[in-house]
């Protein structure tokens, strides 16, 4: 249960370079550009960290937590049960998708990595990403702060990425949100540490409609 360099694991599940398809997701923004909701980097900013802060928070990462506890614990019954609720909790079509597209990307690797054979058993779980990330970083060894940051790391990177390409923004403005939005990482794990699973809860009821609508968004470079 533990890497002779856990950090080493951490920026490999983090990495772009993962073949989980987590390019191909805007998870809303694309459609609030289109929609004139975000028009700058500060737009942007506001956008991300407000998803991150005020929906993964209080939502997702709960539950990332929870999958990545049961399965350093070997409860396997409170990880099937936190997958499904991840997948539960997808408020469009989009979102399921998405999460079902990349989770089972990620089961894909399974086999290859250390320790990785213990999930690659549990075949009766259809794997949503957050659940499967979290789970691999738990048979990994790498602890829950450092996976979790990792998580979040590639999500917000992903988020600025798409901002670079669809508002269109200079690389320079991307770095700059990247920058502010570490502290914003940080404040995220804190909230999310502070919520147990019972009590997650989220009304982003506009990221769930402009996903929708992205469904039919008549010209697009992301899937979600």
């Amino acid at each position: 249960m533990h890497p002779s360099n856990p950090l080493l694991a951490a920026l490999h599940l983090a990495s772009p370079a993962l073949p989980v398809g987590g390019f191909a997701y805007s998870q809303g923004l694309e459609q609030a550009v289109e929609d004139r909701w975000v028009t700058n980097m500060e737009q942007a900013y506001i956008w991300i960290r407000d998803v991150l802060c005020l929906s993964l928070a209080r939502q997702e990462l709960p539950l990332w937590l929870a999958c990545h506890r049961a399965c350093r614990s070997g409860d396997w019954q409170t990880l099937r049960a936190s997958n499904q609720s991840l997948f539960s909790l997808r408020e469009t079509a989009e979102f399921r998708l998405e999460s079902i597209q990349m989770g089972h990307s990620m089961a894909k690797l399974f086999k290859q990595w250390p320790h990785g054979q213990t999930l690659v058993e549990l075949t009766d779980i259809e794997w949503v990403y957050p659940a499967a990330h979290a789970a691999l970083s738990a048979v990994s060894g790498i602890e829950e702060s450092m996976a979790l940051t990792a998580y979040l790391w590639s999500w917000v990177e992903n988020q600025a990425i798409a901002a670079v390409k669809i508002i269109p923004l200079g690389q320079i403005d991307g770095q700059t949100l990247l920058h502010r939005l570490k502290a914003d990482i940080d404040h995220a794990m804190t909230i999310a540490s502070d919520i147990h699973p019972d009590d997650i809860g989220s009304g982003a009821i506009g990221l769930a409609i402009t996903s929708a609508r992205h469904e039919s968004q008549y010209s697009r470079l992301f899937r979600s």
